[in-house]
């Protein structure tokens, strides 16, 4: 029985057939998925090793299936390696360096693969504190200095806090939007 479950959310039946085929026989069971929402379906029901993604996907792309994994505290802790064959579609949405993912280019040979699944693995392993967790630390010990200097009561603090993750959902909500604007204009000139 394979010891990984390896999900590959690609288009291409043939780099889905290709990453079966380079992995070491028996320690891995690879799920394929065609698209990005396919891909998204089964990421809860099976309990993954590994998430190979690809960026361009029909139904969902994989900027969407991304970002959903990343809101998700459970599914964030899965080893991800995104795989594309124009890395720039990458880093214009996710800023190098790829902290808690691993990069593979397309295409790849079998020692690429198993580097970035290793490397995914480090990564995927390192802690990391969420988006508004980082905005609410922030903002308390902005609170904590005015509290001391002239009061804040608990009920501003928990107002605030919900200020927070009220904008934090806003920012999310407008990298979309804006992420679909770059998509749609970029196809026009092309």
């Amino acid at each position: 029985m394979a010891s990984h479950k390896i999900l590959v959310i690609d288009d291409t039946t043939v780099v889905r057939v290709k990453v079966r085929e380079m992995l070491p026989p028996g320690n891995f069971e690879v799920l394929e998925a065609k698209d990005g929402l396919e891909g998204l379906n089964l990421i809860p029901q099976e309990k993954l090793s590994l998430i190979m993604l690809d960026f361009l996907l029909p139904k969902m792309s994989g900027w969407e299936v991304f970002q959903q994994i990343q809101s998700q505290p459970t599914l964030r802790k899965i080893p991800l390696v995104i795989i594309s064959g124009r890395k720039e579609e990458v880093t214009e949405k996710i800023p190098e360096p790829f902290e808690y993912f691993e990069f593979l280019a397309k295409p790849f040979d079998q020692k690429q693969l198993i580097d970035a699944i290793k490397s995914a693995m480090i990564k995927a392993k390192q802690p990391r504190q969420e988006p508004t967790q980082l905005l609410a630390a922030a903002a308390n010990s902005a609170i904590v200095a005015t509290s001391n200097a002239g009061g804040a009561s608990a009920a501003e603090i928990q107002v605030l806090n919900e200020k927070i993750a009220k904008m934090q959902a806003e920012i999310d909500s407008l990298k979309k939007q804006l992420a679909q604007v770059i998509t749609f204009i970029k196809q026009k000139i092309t």
